[in-house]
């Protein structure tokens, strides 16, 4: 009787991930009579296992099998324990055994789950050197708080707005908290990764796609802390802003091509200097004449997080307020108002008006440019409070010049196309 071709194909993932793990096992098992005693065709014949346990058809049949593999591996330790106390060998030959028999069920995912078993076994020494000599005690508290931060108290907060007028909503605010320490953190790992002649620029630019204005938030922390690093966490921050731009060109060009045209000169002059200016700074930071001081610290201080959040919270109550006060006098005043809190909400709404033929296409750019200048006012917002003074002298500059150019574009294109 011949098998069907799924199965023979999810056999063939199960004795590959054995393989897989196997042989990494294979070239660690040592040789001669104190080498362990699982190797690549020990693992790949327990992966089969799994997966034949699973063909027979009934939970009892794989829990025998399982039973039999726990007392094999067990055996096993009770043999080499007094040279190798660990359990690594022992944990790896159950886990191929699960994916043995995962295979049948979800090969694809058994598959992944099998190279990503096998990195971790190959990645033994890196990271039980990153985990001893390189991570901080401070840093792993951090990062346990990121952790909670994001999987514990954001899931618990709750979606509706606790205002009257519906703004203040905790589970939004509290995403934005999360972020900016998630960038920060992102930001921290660059510097220590790459240095600070390149590591900050390219987590502002990473981060940027996130929330420039977040982004912005954090490298001002960082600069206010390590003040030997402004001149890269600038470099970060400025070019967060190539990252906005890049967001508003692809939203408004989902939404309404047309209305993308229209904007493509402002935009590229807006991103181009932003890039021009960031890439100053970059250039002045790496010519510097030493090292900064780079000693390990605090990936970021949930201050800032808090400190970000507040003011965002503060500027979407004042914009509410003002639309409520001001009523819907044009899609210049809405987009405007919006802005302050994000520059890609009201191009949305700005290109699904010109998509549906309601507003013109020239006041709809105007419109995306109007939120993108008063989102720019928020940056330099945050860049004061949350940055030093230097930071902010240095930084709200670039700011400025990319919007005057965006619009010095929009005007431009105006006088080319008439």
């Amino acid at each position: 009787m011949s098998l069907p071709d799924h199965i023979v194909i999810r056999l063939a993932v199960a004795i590959g991930v054995g393989l897989l793990i196997g042989i990494e096992r294979e070239r660690s098992k040592g040789s001669g009579p104190s080498r362990e005693v699982a190797g690549v065709r020990t693992f790949s014949l327990i992966a089969l296992t799994g997966a034949v346990s699973i063909l027979l058809g009934d939970v009892p049949t794989f829990i025998c099998f399982a039973l039999l593999v726990g007392l094999l591996v067990v055996s096993g330790y009770r043999r080499s324990r007094n040279r190798d106390p660990g359990l690594t060998s022992e944990v790896a030959q159950l886990i191929t055994f699960l994916l043995g028999a995962f295979a049948i069920r979800e090969p694809q995912l058994a598959a992944a789950l099998g190279v990503v078993v096998a990195i971790l076994l190959a990645a033994r020494a890196t990271l039980h050197t990153w985990v001893r000599d390189v991570l901080t005690d401070e840093e792993i508290r951090d990062g346990l708080l990121l952790a909670a931060a994001a999987l514990v108290i954001l899931p618990l907060t709750p979606t509706q707005a606790v205002d009257p007028w519906g703004v203040i909503k905790p589970r939004q605010l509290w995403t934005l908290a999360v972020t900016v320490m998630a960038i920060n953190a992102l930001g921290y790992i660059a510097l220590r990764a790459l240095g600070p002649k390149t590591g900050l620029a390219l987590a502002g630019l990473f981060s940027g796609f996130v929330s420039s204005t977040a982004t912005i938030g954090a490298m001002g922390a960082r600069a206010k802390a390590q003040p030997g690093l402004r001149g890269g966490a600038v470099a970060g921050a400025a070019v967060s802003s190539v990252a906005t731009v890049i967001q508003l060109a692809v939203v408004v060009g989902v939404v309404s091509v047309p209305l993308l045209r229209e904007l493509a000169l402002p935009l590229l002059a807006a991103g181009l200097m932003a890039a021009i200016y960031a890439g100053v700074f970059m250039i002045r930071s790496a010519r510097d004449g030493g090292e900064p001081h780079t000693q390990p610290g605090r990936p970021f201080d949930p201050k800032t997080a808090l400190i970000f959040v507040a003011v965002v919270g503060v500027a979407l109550t004042i914009s509410t307020l003002l639309t409520r006060w001001l009523g819907s006098n044009g899609l210049l005043i809405a987009n405007a108002v919006g802005g302050f809190g994000d520059a890609h909400a009201p191009a949305i709404s700005a290109a699904t008006l010109a998509a549906q033929g309601s507003v013109d296409m020239r006041l709809a750019a105007f419109a995306v440019l109007a939120g993108f200048s008063t989102n720019a006012i928020s940056k330099i917002v945050v860049a004061s409070f949350v940055g030093d003074r230097g930071y902010a002298l240095q930084l709200v500059p670039g700011i400025l010049l990319s919007v005057a150019a965006a619009w010095t574009g929009m005007f431009a294109f105006g006088l080319s196309a008439t």
